[in-house]
């Protein structure tokens, strides 16, 4: 029998640092995708805040909105939620209060996702690139987020307080993300 080795999604090629730009892989911990069961979002709602000390997100909303969490690099477990679609969001760091499941589904994406950090005062410049909305400051602001396309990829783009977004793809889209990534941030740094 092979005895398999869990790896992370971006092994090779990270971290990068290009100009004044960088991308990292965050260690975020578990993923928990919920999906309010109908007429539930209320309670969920009440128990997210008894259980995390984070409510439900409104659409394109994370929590806690002034991003308490270190954001250093290399792994953030603070606890957050993130809007993650209509009737769902992600809750990210701690493992989910048995409670949650009377009042949503509650599925582990753990293994499902990868999430990087694109950091630095031109990260909006490299995303413009990439992306077909406006994520300058101005238009999206520390603790917004969304479901978008990246080049070709479907993503949650997520700004932070420290001129950062996070970028959550499918795990096995990874390596073209960084690819695109590194294309695109070459490009912004040689216009300088």
């Amino acid at each position: 029998m092979i005895d398999l080795i869990a790896t992370a999604p971006a092994e090779t090629g990270l971290p990068l640092q290009v100009g004044g730009l960088s991308l990292t892989q965050i260690r975020a911990g578990r993923l928990s995708l919920l999906s309010a069961y109908k007429g539930q979002q209320n309670t969920l709602d009440a128990t997210l805040r008894a259980a995390h000390a984070l409510g439900w997100p409104g659409p394109n909303q994370t929590l806690p909105e002034t991003g308490a969490s270190d954001h250093s690099g290399a792994s953030d477990h603070s606890a957050r939620i993130i809007w993650f679609g209509r009737e769902q969001a992600l809750l990210i760091g701690p493992d989910p209060d048995p409670a949650l499941t009377a009042l949503a589904a509650v599925a582990d994406q753990s293994d499902a996702w990868a999430t990087l950090r694109l950091a630095g005062p031109q990260a909006d410049q490299v995303l413009a690139r990439l992306v077909p909305v406006d994520l300058r400051r101005s238009a999206f602001a520390p603790g917004a987020t969304m479901r978008t396309q990246i080049s070709h990829l479907m993503a949650s783009i997520t700004r932070t307080p420290q001129d950062a977004f996070d970028i959550l793809v499918f795990r096995s889209m990874t390596a073209t993300l960084i690819h695109d990534l590194k294309s695109a941030m070459v490009g912004v740094a040689a216009r300088g």
